[in-house]
Formats: C-alpha cells, structure tokens, sequence
C-alpha cells in the first residue's frame, strides 16, 4: 500500500471525527504535544501530520492512533485505521506451509490452555505494550480470543520469523511448561 492510500484513509478518519472526538485525541495525546500545538490542531489531518512528525503514526505504525480512536469511543475508525495496517503488510513474507500449520495448531492448543499470563507471553514475544492493551480492549472477556489475537499479532509483526519452537521457547521462559509440553504433544499427534 501507498502513502498516498495511507493519507486517504486519514483523510477519511479525519473527516468523520466530530468537534467533540477531535477534543478527546487532543487530550489523549497532550504527553506529545506541547499546549502551543494543541492550540494549534483544529482538525484531525493537522493532528495526524504532528503525530507522523512525533513518529507515532505511520503506514505500519497505526497502534497509538488505533487506541486513541478507541478511547474516543471510534472503534469503527480505530478498526478502519487497523485494517489498512493489515492490508498494507507483506503478504509474501511468510513462515512455509508446514510451520503455518504447525503454528495454527499451536496457536488453537495455546489459546485452550493459556488461561492468564498471556500478556506475559506476549511481551516475551515481542508485542508493544499499546498493542496488548489494543488485543485486551477488543475482547475483554474472553480470554481465549484475546490469546489468538495476540499469537495473530506476533505472527504478523514477525512475518518469515514465525516459528513454532520460539513459542515454545516462549512458553517455558513464562513457566507454561505444561501448555509448552501440550503443544508438542499435539504436534507429534499430528506428524510434525
């Protein structure tokens, strides 16, 4: 995907904020920008141009946004902005077909068995901290969903790198050795 697609989405975002949400992002993101900007920020694109200045947006960096608009009760816009960073990331750069399988059926053992911790899980994979409290917002109670967009976030932040070992690993520097040992229980059980 294109900066010139990535800036029409903002557009579109920006576009559909009221006076009142525009408010909220603003107060949302005051730790990053000055009183003087914010006086300033009279629309969502001026806000949009600061945050990309502040590097905390960008084609592949829409998390901090996300969880504003979320915060500002726009999760239509939050998961319009999300959906775009999705689109845009490579497609091509992806574990094989046997460790995509051999992660799905981590991924589906791991959200059975991982019933707390997985945010643990999550930081030990690598997954910032904004993006653990977006997965926790989007399925609040239920925490085997919550784990399968986590696994979902890891193997797209990762790409190639995805590996079912390194969940593994993962799990028993957690001290999950019990989900560790289903996993591979299961792996064996299918051939892998």
């Amino acid at each position: 995907m294109s900066c010139l697609e990535f800036n029409a989405v903002l557009l579109d975002i920006s576009n559909q904020l009221s006076v009142d949400n525009l408010e909220t992002l603003k107060f949302l993101c005051r730790e990053m920008i000055g009183k003087k900007d914010r006086e300033k920020i009279n629309s969502g694109i001026k806000l949009f141009q600061l945050l990309t200045e502040r590097g905390k947006l960008g084609p592949q960096n829409t998390e901090f946004v996300s969880a504003c608009l979320r915060e500002a009760q726009r999760q239509d816009l939050a998961d319009k902005l999300t959906s775009f960073e999705t689109q845009s990331a490579n497609t091509n750069d992806e574990p094989d077909d046997t460790e995509k399988a051999k992660l799905d059926i981590a991924t589906q053992v791991i959200a059975e068995n991982l019933v707390r911790g997985w945010r643990k899980v999550g930081r030990k994979l690598g997954v910032k901290d904004v993006k653990l409290e977006s997965i926790s917002h989007k399925h609040p109670s239920d925490v085997e969903e919550t784990v399968v967009e986590l696994l979902k976030e890891w193997r797209k932040s990762v790409g190639a790198e995805a590996q079912t070992q390194k969940l593994i690993e993962v799990l028993r520097a957690c001290q999950f050795n019990l989900t560790a040992d289903k996993v591979e229980d299961k792996l064996k059980e299918n051939g892998y």
